[in-house]
C-alpha cells in the first residue's frame, strides 16, 4: 500500500492506494507550527493498517512558510572579496517602473553578516588567487560569536569550479561541526550570480527547520511502526529521500502544490487528454499550471513572492511552472481604504476557520459567500453552521457597506475571486500564446470544482474533469510520482563551431553524476531514467528556451535537428525566429528519474441506469438568473455512465461541484466527473 501525506495552509490530506487500485481518502486539519501532528491526526483518522504501508510519501509547506514569513534561523554569508552586496544590489530591472519610492526587496542576511575572503577563479574555473584560510577562520570565529546558526557559501564562478567553496564548506565543518552548512555547488551549478547566491542564502535559512521537522515526522511515525520507504515531494514534480531533503530543503518550496500537476498530467495520459490547465484551489491559495502534450513546464527561474509590483526574491533550483494566488476557500473579503471590495491575500485559515466553522472566525469567507449563495450546504459542513450568524456577519462587512441583499454581497464576493482566479488563468495561457480552447481542465483541491465551471465558461474551455477524490488530489498525485533529481550545469557554446565530443562527455558527467547519487540511496541502476533538455538563445540575447533533447549521443544530424527545434519554440514563445542567426548552448539540462512500480487506477462498475439518482432540491444564486430550484445529487451516489444536466450541484463531503444551466456532466469509467460546456461535442 502506497501513502502520500499533504500539508496545506488549511488543511492536511491523506490517499492511499492499494495494489488491485482501491483508492482511499480522509482530511484533517493543519496544526501550525507542529506540523507532524496534523499528519499523524490524518494516520489515525484514516483507520489504516500503517504496518501495512509499503511507501510513504509526503509534501508539505513548511519551506515556503519559513520563508515568506521569516522564520528561518540567523544566517551569515561567506563570498567573494568585492561581492559582500550582490544580495542588495540585486536585478537593475525595477517591476514597478513609475513608483519613485520604489524599494528593493531586502536581503534575508544582513549586511553586518555577509563577510568577504579572498579567493577568485576566472570564468572558466581556473584559481587565480587561493583562498585566504585565515581569513575564513576569523569569519568563522565572528559567526561564532553572533551566535549564527547557519552559513551560506557563494564564490564567484564556483558552479564552473567549487573547489574554493568546498575547501570552504570543510574548513567550517572542521572548526564549527554544529552549524548548518550550504555551499551554492550543492544546489546549482547554474551562472547568475544574484540568483545563484540568494537560493544558497536562502537555503541555508531554512536547512535548520527543514532538519528539525523531518527529523520530528520521521521519530512520529516509527512511534507509529510505519517502517517503509518514506520520501518527500520536490518543486520538480519528483520526490527524495528524507535524507536528501534535509540537506537542500529549497527543492520542496513547492512541494504541496506541483503534487497536484504532476497529477493531472498522469490522469490526462489515462483518459486521453494530453492538454491540460491544472486547476487547484484550497482553503488558502488557487494555483494552476499548464500541461502541454503531457510535459509539466519546469523552470529554474522561480521567485518567491514576485508580483507585477514587486521583485520577489529568485531561487535557481527547478520548480513546475506554477502561478499562485491568494485566493481560497478561507480567503478573507474586505473593504480597502478607498472603499473597494477585496478578497484575500490573507486566509482565515482552519482556526478560526471561515465564520461557517463556527470557530471564532468574525471576518466574511469566499467560503461563506458560497453557503449564503447555495453553493455548499450547510449540512457538509464539519462543524454545527449558524446560516443567521453568517449572513449577520457578510451584512455588518460588505453589504451594509454597498447598500446591498447579503445574497448580492455575496456573490460579488465570488465574482471578484473567480476574477482574481481568471487572471492567474490567463497568465499561464493567454499570456504566453495558448488558447484556452485548445485545453481540457482538471480541477482539485476543496474549492477548484466550485469555481472551475464558470472559469471554464469564460474561457471558452470545452471539458473539465473532476476527479476521483478532487478534495486531496495532490496527494493523489503523490502516490503517482517518480523520484526526480534535475542536474542543471551552465555550459555556453556557439553551435557553429561546437565540439561534439566534449558535448557527449559533459552529458556523461552528469548522468555519472545521478547514478552515483541514487545508488548511494540504495537505488537500483536498472531503475534510472534520463531526459535531456538544453537552454539555448540567439548569440547576443538574454532569454532562453528550454529545447527537449533527443536520448542519443549528439551529432551533426542530431544538431541540425535540435536548431530546428529550438528555432520552432523561440517563434512559439516569442513569435518570431531568426533562422539566419547563430545560436549558443547556455544551460544543460538533466532530468533523472528513477522509476518505481505505482498502483494502476481500477475502472469501474457501469450503472445499469444513466439517471442520476436526486437528493434533494434546493434554490442556488446563479450570477445570470438570481435564484434558481436546483438539482442536489450525492456524489457517493453516483457511477460510471450516469449523466446530469444543469443546473445543479453535485456534493460530498469534502468538496462540491456547480453545474451551470448550459453544461452537463458524466462519470467515466474512472468514477472522474466530466463536465461539458454547452456546444461542445462529448467524446
Amino acid at each position: 500500500m502506497r501513502v502520500a501525506t499533504d500539508v496545506g495552509g488549511t488543511f492536511t490530506d491523506l490517499v492511499y492506494m492499494k495494489g488491485n487500485g482501491e483508492i482511499g481518502f480522509s482530511k484533517s486539519s493543519t496544526t501550525p507550527p507542529r506540523f507532524e501532528e496534523g499528519v499523524l491526526n490524518v494516520l489515525n483518522e484514516s483507520e489504516l493498517a500503517l504496518e501495512e504501508i509499503e511507501t510513504f510519501i509526503h509534501g508539505t509547506t513548511v519551506i515556503i512558510n519559513a520563508l515568506t514569513e521569516r522564520k528561518g534561523v540567523k544566517t551569515g554569508l561567506i563570498t567573494t572579496k568585492g561581492f559582500r552586496d550582490v544580495l542588495e544590489i540585486a536585478r537593475g530591472n525595477r517591476p514597478d517602473l513609475f513608483n519613485v519610492r520604489y524599494q528593493k526587496p531586502a536581503p534575508i542576511v544582513p549586511r553586518y553578516l555577509r563577510k568577504e575572503v579572498e579567493e577568485r577563479l576566472n570564468h572558466k574555473g581556473e584559481v587565480i588567487t587561493p583562498i585566504n584560510k585565515e581569513q575564513l577562520k576569523k569569519i568563522i570565529m565572528e559567526f561564532k560569536k553572533e551566535e549564527v546558526k547557519a552559513v551560506a557559501i557563494a564564490f564567484l564562478h564556483s558552479y564552473r569550479n567549487p573547489v574554493h567553496e568546498k575547501e570552504a564548506a570543510e574548513m567550517i565543518k572542521e572548526i564549527w561541526p554544529e552549524v548548518s552548512i550550504t555551499a551554492s555547488y550543492e544546489l546549482t551549478k547554474e551562472w547568475r550570480e544574484y540568483e545563484r547566491t540568494n537560493t544558497a542564502v536562502m537555503n541555508s535559512f531554512v536547512k535548520p527547520i527543514a532538519s528539525s521537522y523531518i527529523n520530528r515526522l520521521e521519530e512520529k511515525l516509527a512511534d507509529k511502526k510505519v517502517t517503509s520507504k518514506k520520501y518527500i515531494m520536490q518543486s520538480n514534480g519528483g520526490t527524495t529521500t528524507f535524507s536528501l531533503a534535509k540537506e537542500a530543503p529549497i527543492n520542496m518550496v513547492e512541494s504541496g502544490p506541483v503534487a497536484g500537476v504532476f497529477g493531472s498530467a498522469i490522469l490526462g495520459k489515462i483518459i486521453g487528454e494530453e492538454n491540460l490547465i491544472a486547476f487547484d484551489v484550497g482553503g488558502t491559495t488557487a494555483k494552476c499550471s499548464l500541461i502541454e502534450n503531457g510535459n509539466v513546464k519546469v523552470s529554474t527561474d522561480y521567485h518567491i513572492e514576485k508580483t507585477d509590483r514587486w521583485a520577489g526574491y529568485p531561487l535557481k533550483v527547478p520548480v513546475v511552472d506554477i502561478v499562485e494566488i491568494g485566493n481560497g476557500g478561507g480567503s478573507i473579503a474586505w473593504v480597502d481604504p478607498v472603499g473597494s471590495l477585496r478578497v484575500g491575500p490573507h486566509s482565515a485559515g482552519s482556526v478560526p476557520g471561515p465564520v461557517a466553522y463556527g470557530q471564532g472566525g468574525e471576518e466574511p469567507t469566499i467560503t461563506d459567500a458560497n453557503l449564503i449563495t447555495g453553493r455548499l450546504s450547510a449540512k457538509n459542513f464539519s462543524y454545527p453552521v449558524d446560516l443567521q450568524r453568517v449572513r449577520e456577519v457578510m451584512e455588518e462587512k460588505v453589504a451594509r457597506h454597498f447598500d446591498l441583499q447579503v445574497e448580492e454581497a455575496a456573490l460579488g464576493i465570488i465574482r471578484l475571486a473567480n476574477s482574481n482566479m481568471l487572471n492567474a488563468l490567463k497568465l499561464i495561457s493567454v499570456r504566453k500564446g495558448y488558447d484556452p480552447r485548445d485545453f481540457a481542465m482538471v480541477a482539485f483541491g476543496g474549492g477548484g470544482p466550485l469555481h472551475a465551471t464558470f472559469l471554464a465558461k469564460e474561457l471558452g474551455i470545452r471539458k473539465v474533469v473532476v476527479p476521483v477524490a478532487s478534495a486531496v488530489f495532490s496527494a493523489w498525485g503523490m502516490l503517482m510520482t517518480d523520484l526526480r533529481q534535475d542536474f542543471v550545469k551552465t555550459y555556453v557554446e556557439r553551435l557553429d563551431h561546437i565540439n561534439l565530443n566534449e558535448m557527449n562527455k559533459e552529458w556523461e558527467l552528469l548522468e555519472g553524476q545521478a547514478i552515483k547519487q541514487y545508488t548511494q540511496e540504495g537505488m537500483n541502476e536498472a531503475s534510472i531514467v534520463f531526459s535531456k533538455y538544453a537552454d539555448m538563445r540567439y548569440v547576443g540575447q538574454e532569454h532562453t528556451v528550454k529545447v527537449p533533447l533527443p536520448a542519443i549521443e549528439w551529432s551533426p544530424e542530431t544538431l541540425q535537428q535540435i536548431i530546428t527545434s529550438f528555432h520552432e519554440l523561440h517563434e512559439k514563445s516569442y513569435t518570431f525566429q531568426l533562422p539566419e542567426a547563430q545560436v549558443e548552448v547556455v544551460n544543460l539540462h538533466l532530468i533523472a528519474f528513477s522509476q518505481v512500480e505505482k498502483p494502476k487506477m481500477k475502472e469501474m462498475k457501469q450503472a445499469a441506469d444513466t439517471q442520476a439518482p436526486l437528493k434533494e432540491r434546493r434554490k442556488v444564486y446563479y450570477e445570470e438568473t438570481g435564484w434558481m430550484e436546483t438539482n442536489i445529487y450525492n456524489r457517493n451516489d453516483l457511477a460510471p455512465g450516469m449523466r446530469i444536466s444543469g443546473p445543479a450541484v453535485i456534493e460530498d463531503l469534502m468538496s462540491s461541484i456547480l453545474l451551470y444551466p448550459s453544461q452537463d456532466l458524466e462519470i467515466d469509467s474512472y468514477g472522474n466527473l466530466v463536465i461539458y460546456n454547452g456546444g461542445a461535442e462529448h467524446v
